[in-house]
């Protein structure tokens, strides 16, 4: 039992004063384009959530779908209320894998990162191709992506639909810091 106690101590108390290799962005910023001929949509959110292990090449992000922000309050009640239903579905989750980084290169590399995107509790598998930046202080993640309305179940209706194209390009840039526990 003695011992038992003891080895769980120093379990906990090594990972406790074990350096950690993670890093967090608080206020990442995502931005989605919608283009057609009839009128251009875009928000930005700059409240998204993301931690990042670089030995595990590992990323999750959490986006909280009201924060995003609009040239037109119209554009943003339809955005939540009528496409997104934020109330039912609150927030997006991407968690996934970066292929092949190089933690000796101190420049900007471009790298392929496969994982999950959940939107309105649709998870798609997807991939992104990012620039990756080690800073003095961290990391910084910039990329885009396509996100087709089809496959999140985003229902537009007929007479809207010449104003909202059927594919959104999503921008992303995160600038990360180390994670202290």
């Amino acid at each position: 039992m003695n011992k038992l106690l003891l080895v769980l101590i120093f379990i906990i108390s090594s990972s406790i004063t074990s350096e950690s290799n993670e890093y967090i962005e608080r206020q990442g910023q995502v931005t989605f384009f919608s283009y057609t001929s009839v009128e251009n949509i875009q928000a930005t959110n700059n409240q998204v959530l993301s931690l990042f292990n670089p030995e595990k090449e590992e990323i999750a992000v959490s986006i909280l779908m009201r924060a995003f922000v609009f040239k037109k309050s119209l554009m943003h009640e339809h955005f939540n209320e009528s496409y997104i239903e934020s109330d039912l579905y609150p927030k997006a989750t991407f968690n996934g894998r970066i292929e092949d980084l190089d933690l000796t290169n101190e420049g900007t590399q471009t790298r392929i990162i496969k994982g999950d995107f959940t939107l309105k509790d649709i998870t798609k598998p997807i991939t992104i191709k990012a620039d990756i930046t080690k800073t003095s202080d961290g990391f910084t993640i910039a990329g885009t992506l396509d996100v087709l309305i089809d496959d999140y179940n985003i229902n537009v209706p007929p007479l809207l639909s010449p104003n909202i194209s059927k594919k959104i390009e999503v921008s992303f840039n995160f600038n990360y810091a180390p994670y202290e526990k």
